[in-house]
């Protein structure tokens, strides 16, 4: 039985695409286009919130 959103694997899963996606957004020419950048780190972020 699971008694947080925590312990889910979906959500442990978002949390480490999320943590991926902020550290390749953080290099290169992804980078430099701030507008494409906080949009993917949005997208990804709002699956985390949204699981929870």
């Amino acid at each position: 039985m699971v008694k947080s959103f925590e312990e889910l694997t979906a959500w442990q899963k978002a949390r480490e695409l999320t943590r991926i996606i902020y550290k390749i957004s953080s290099t290169g020419e992804f980078s430099r286009d701030f507008g494409l950048r906080d949009q993917i780190r949005r997208a990804a972020t709002s699956v985390v919130l949204n699981i929870s």
